[in-house]
């Protein structure tokens, strides 16, 4: 935000008292002798030399150049070719405070210095070199200003809500606009060299406002172009996570942010991304997608890695025993890690040859089994494995207390699917909030900021002491920052709709997958209890057929 908080002090060159006409040099008496330029006169007969010719002529205002002869602790003389020395008091040195002349020239030194007044109430020639120098400087904003190009400068210092930047005159740095983000410590700035852009100028009241955030902006913008503009979906580059948030990772790629969704960080399923990246971590990431308007990038890390699904469309086919790991029991069968990231299903029907009420009178988690490939889904990325058709392997179910029938059971596995599926939609919420809580905070300091602006600007309008130019002048600054605190409440309000729209997508997608369980579960617990019934009537008619007539009795 270009804000001025407070006007400058400056020097006062533009404001320089104007003295009268200078008197002409006496006339010489006499005639100039021929062939010394003026240098020598005749006077009733005798040659002598004409020191008026050696005085040089200039008027209040003017530059003049002069070498230092003498350097005191509250003054510097310096020699400029008139009948007297020319002081240059400290305070007239630089628009530094508190200088020690000595740092600021040597003896011998030519300098640059403008004529304060060519007699003072002391009768003494009072210079400044820092108003020469303000001349020289000024010269140089006013054409950067106008070509945009620019300036650089010392930060001599640090001053409330901002930085004072010597530019051979006083500039101003408002602290919102030393850097990108918001500098907590300005004092880090003091004595550095800083590149700003001029994007206010005054010569009346001899104010300057810089910008540094406008270079940064810039050349970021300029960055991301070509670093957008290189990439291609498909290519891999490489970058540093640069942080870590519920949703995924980020990944600076020299200069511009993109993002690794948590469904792209592994082949495996992944709770939260720090079990997968931290940050500062280098890696190789695929570029799935670029929107140039948004200036955005979507990555994949787990697409630079080994697919472990292609090793098993490679290496196996139907048929096929292995042995792994159980992972996970559900009503309707066991979830069996084969390799690092590859799961198949058991269904309860293919866990043992007899009737299994619940998987877990078969296996539980952690256990090793044999399993045979009954199907290889390549594009739902889906095994169905079987457990009691390998050879020399049985399972036998073993009765569980308190078992509860598929209803029940049903029941208890909706209720986790719930509790988890909530648990990760509070995270998401949360996450979301977290950001734009961090967004709406940068504002409100900017809107602060602003307002004391503002403030500021109507008392000096109300004060009466302006003049017409300026209090326009005053009235179009309020102009600008009140359009510049719009500007960036509005780019905070995009920023916080995407967050919005991230979140929200991300809540759906968790809803839609805990709905899709819970229907499976539904659907197999509805199985199973028409398995129970007619196993129970079969085995009711089994039992009456087996009891003897009446009529066989007598």
């Amino acid at each position: 935000m270009s804000t001025t908080i407070t006007e400058t002090p400056l020097p006062e060159e533009a404001t320089a008292p104007t003295a009268a006409a200078p008197e002409a040099p006496e006339a010489p008496i006499g005639k100039e002798v021929p062939g010394s330029d003026g240098m020598l006169l005749e006077i009733d007969g005798k040659i002598v030399p004409n020191y008026a010719a050696t005085l040089v002529e200039f008027e209040d205002g003017d530059v003049v150049q002069g070498e230092v002869v003498r350097i005191d602790r509250d003054e510097v003389l310096v020699d400029i070719g008139y009948k007297s020395e020319g002081v240059i008091p400290v305070h007239e040195l630089s628009i530094r405070k508190n200088v020690n002349p000595a740092d600021e020239v040597s003896l011998g030194e030519v300098v640059d210095a403008l004529v304060v007044t060519k007699e003072d109430a002391d009768g003494r020639l009072v210079l400044s070199k820092k108003r020469a120098k303000f001349e020289k400087a000024w010269r140089k904003i006013e054409e950067a200003s106008e070509s945009g190009e620019p300036v650089e400068g010392t930060v001599i210092e640090v001053v409330k809500g901002g930085l004072i930047v010597d530019l051979g005159i006083r500039g101003f740095l408002p602290a919102s606009l030393v850097d990108i983000r918001r500098v907590q410590d300005l004092d880090e700035f003091k004595s550095t060299t800083v590149r700003c852009k001029v994007i206010e100028l005054n010569r009346s009241r001899n104010n300057v406002v810089l910008s540094r955030r406008a270079i940064l902006e810039e050349e970021r913008r300029e960055v991301r172009q070509q670093i957008i503009g290189s990439l291609e979906r498909g290519s891999v580059v490489e970058g540093a996570i640069s942080n870590i948030v519920d949703f995924g990772a980020f990944v600076d790629l020299d200069g511009i942010d993109g993002l690794i969704h948590i469904s792209e960080l592994s082949w495996s399923h992944v709770n939260h991304p720090s079990e997968v990246v931290s940050i500062g971590d280098v890696v190789k990431v695929k570029v799935l997608d670029i929107d140039h308007d948004r200036q955005r990038i979507s990555l994949g890390l787990k697409q630079t890695q080994e697919d472990p699904w292609q090793k098993v469309i490679d290496t196996h086919s139907i048929g096929d025993v292995l042995e792994g790991t159980v992972t996970k029991i559900v009503s309707f069968g066991a979830f069996v890690e084969i390799y690092n990231g590859v799961e198949g299903l058991v269904h309860i029907s293919e866990l043992s040859e007899q009737h299994v009420e619940n998987p877990r009178q078969v296996l539980g988690e952690g256990d090793v089994v044999r399993v045979r490939i009954l199907e290889i889904d390549t594009e739902r990325r889906r095994l169905s494995l079987s457990a009691k058709q390998v050879d020399g392997q049985t399972l036998i179910p073993t009765a569980i207390e308190g078992e509860d029938g598929p209803a029940e059971i049903a029941a208890e596995i909706d209720g986790e699917i719930e509790a988890e599926a909530g648990a990760e939609i509070a995270a998401t919420i949360e996450a979301g909030a977290e950001a734009e809580a961090a967004i709406e905070a940068v504002v409100e300091d900017d809107v602060s900021e602003a307002e004391a602006v503002l403030s500021a600007l109507d008392e000096a309008i109300a004060s009466g002491e302006l003049s017409d130019e300026q209090v326009e002048e005053a009235e179009t600054m309020e102009e600008q920052v009140q359009e510049e605190v719009f500007e960036e409440i509005a780019d905070a309000a995009i920023a916080e709709a995407t967050i919005e729209e991230a979140v929200a997508e991300e809540v759906v997608e968790i809803v839609e997958d805990a709905a899709a369980a819970e229907e499976a579960v539904a659907e197999e617990a509805l199985i199973e209890a028409v398995e129970a019934e007619v196993e129970a009537e079969a085995g009711s008619e089994a039992e009456s057929d087996s009891e003897p007539s009446k009529d066989e009795n007598a």
